[in-house]
């Protein structure tokens, strides 16, 4: 028996079964999500939803602990986050949206699993805007129930107290990193997501802009234009954002030290943290000098992400 298939004697022929999924399945499998990801492609292009789509996929994979080995009790990227009851944890504030977002596709998609519809839509957001390709496999299992959903507590927090009893940000950011198996460099690099999209006052409280009327910046407004295409659009306006162009996926963020603080724009404690920290600085000021380099790094740190605490069948997943 292979390590990662074996063979099954049907109607006197031998055929390769992956798991559950034999090797027709898994072809018809792979080329459903490439449907689905074109289908991705125009949808966020057009609704210029790319930053709440990553940030949904994010807060899927995001509850990863690596201490723990069964699955799915180690949390991660097993669309767990689709049931009501994750999503009524604090840090998930406003992904309901998200959710409604994809459950068209699931709808057209019913083979494809949530995980792999939630990490699919958000690598397909990071190219939308601009940013690299991610590197992605297919394959991934759902939880069945909301039973299995992870205990709140496992995302980041913007800023003190932090629910790790942190005495500052470098060391809550580092904590909550480590847990999923991240180092320094792939902390900065992952960080970088937040040249794309805004906070709101409804959802993280770390603003006083929120989604109604009045609630926008000069960046975040009906008249703004944030795409990496230099086209209109903004979506839903309001909110507050880290980067002037926060439909564009570039690496903005790390000219922070370049243009200061601004009115306007949004800058955390975890953002300072990545300058002020002289371990995170280092990787922070590369990035500002050299897209290329946080590409790179991105979208090797992102698709490390996007498996956090996956079952794929077949195990090895289905490369797109």
């Amino acid at each position: 028996m292979a390590a990662l298939r074996r063979l099954e004697v049907l109607s006197g022929h031998l055929t390769p079964t992956y798991w559950g999924r034999r090797a027709p399945e898994a072809l018809a499998y792979r080329q459903a999500c490439l449907r689905l990801r074109e289908e991705l492609r125009t949808f966020i292009n057009e609704e210029n939803c790319a930053p709440i789509i990553v940030r949904l996929a994010w807060h899927d994979s995001g509850t990863f602990d690596a201490g723990i080995l069964v699955w799915p009790a180690c949390g991660g990227a097993n669309g767990s986050i689709r049931f009501a009851e994750e999503l009524g944890h604090g840090a998930n504030a406003g992904l309901s949206k998200a959710v409604k977002f994809l459950q068209e596709f699931k709808e057209r998609y019913s083979v494809v699993s949530w995980a792999d519809l939630i990490q699919l839509a958000s690598a397909v957001a990071i190219e939308c805007t601009g940013g690299p390709r991610i590197p992605m496999r297919v394959g991934r299992l759902d939880i069945a129930s909301a039973n299995e959903c992870p205990a709140e507590g496992n995302l980041p927090d913007a800023k003190p107290p932090f629910g790790d009893e942190a005495p500052d940000a470098p060391t809550h950011v580092r904590n909550v990193f480590s847990r999923m198996g991240f180092d320094d460099r792939d902390i900065v690099a992952l960080l970088g997501a937040h040249t794309l999209g805004r906070a709101f006052a409804e959802r993280s409280g770390v603003t006083e802009h929120n989604q109604t009327g009045g609630g926008s910046t000069v960046f975040t407004g009906k008249t703004a234009c944030p795409r990496a295409d230099g086209t209109n659009g903004v979506g839903m306006p309001g909110g507050e954002s880290w980067c002037k162009n926060w439909l564009a996926f570039d690496n903005e963020y790390y000219k922070y030290l370049e243009r200061g603080p601004q009115r306007g724009l949004l800058w955390l404690p975890t953002d300072a943290a990545m300058h002020e920290d002289p371990q995170f600085r280092v990787h922070f000021e590369r990035y500002a000098r050299d897209q290329a380099a946080f590409f790179a790094d991105y979208a090797v740190a992102h698709a490390r992400l996007s498996e956090l605490g996956s079952k794929f069948d077949p195990p090895e997943g289905i490369v797109l």
